[in-house]
């Protein structure tokens, strides 16, 4: 199953008990993905989603106790219709079940293993700057684009996505998704952790083959016994220890040395061997 149909699976076990909000999912569910004919009254709803289908059977019965498996009346049409162009979401309960509606009728999301995007599908403009602007209600900020004569708010906001299913209390799947989150995170952590540290080897390895490199150059060209006895022991401890790093040849040193000090002799067989190239 698919992130997004586990979303859904879970949207449509989750009933409101008011009815000013089962109104409101109904309302969604209607606007995004039923018919309402004005002449004569006629409404229809169809989806291949079972679980849509049934939900949608279900509040249809609790909120307006409508069967419908039979068809419906001019007056249960009436009713609806009138339930619905006279919609007004005040309360912050009734915003999260049209938002619920909407999704459940039709909104996507994709696997967050490999991306972040939640998009609901609406059929105009002016549905979807309203579905906009009450999802920004809830400090998201989504966008709007126009996709095959559709237009589509979606949001591609990791922890956004996070607070929108919230707002839908789709809490399962919140957890999951959070789950993911932190684990791209940790991965993202250790990874930058790693090439930092790579980096800093690669920059001591090459340091440390440029200065053998150079204190090479002055003992086949001018020998050793030409330099000054600190530069002289220098480069003789530099060749026996290759791979240690600066604080560690201070320590070969006698008496030992510090990691500036060490650096200020390097630098001085550097130019050296910088004058001989």
């Amino acid at each position: 199953m698919s992130f997004s149909s586990a979303v859904k699976e879970e949207l449509a076990k989750q009933y409101s008990k008011s009815r000013h909000c089962q109104i409101a999912e109904l309302a969604a569910m209607i606007m995004q993905e039923g018919c309402i004919c004005m002449n004569p009254m006629e409404l229809s709803f169809e989806s291949e989603n079972p679980i849509l289908m049934e939900k949608y059977a279900v509040l249809m019965k609790r909120a307006f106790s409508i069967d419908i498996s039979a068809p419906l009346s001019s007056e249960d049409c009436k009713r609806m219709v009138d339930a619905i162009q006279g919609l007004y979401l005040e309360k912050t309960c009734c915003k999260r079940a049209f938002i619920r509606g909407a999704f459940m009728a039709s909104g996507s999301m994709s696997d967050p293993n490999k991306a972040y995007h939640f998009e609901i599908v609406c059929k105009t403009p002016e549905q979807a700057q309203r579905l906009q602007e009450l999802m920004a209600e809830f400090e998201t900020e989504p966008k709007i684009i126009e996709r095959k004569n559709h237009y589509v708010v979606y949001l591609k906001d990791g922890s956004q996505i996070v607070d929108m299913l919230n707002v839908m209390e789709a809490y399962v799947s919140l957890m999951n998704l959070e789950n993911v989150r932190i684990l791209k995170e940790v991965r993202n952590s250790v990874n930058r952790q790693v090439n930092c540290e790579t980096a800093n080897i690669n920059k001591t390895v090459n340091a440390a083959v440029k200065q053998i490199a150079d204190i090479e150059l002055i003992r086949d060209v001018i020998g050793f016994d030409n330099l000054p006895a600190p530069l002289r022991e220098m480069a003789q401890v530099r060749l026996e220890h290759r791979e240690a790093p600066l604080k560690d040849l201070g320590a070969y040193m006698n008496p030992p040395v510090g990691k500036s000090g060490i650096n200020h002799r390097l630098r001085k067989l550097a130019a050296i061997a910088e004058d001989l190239r």
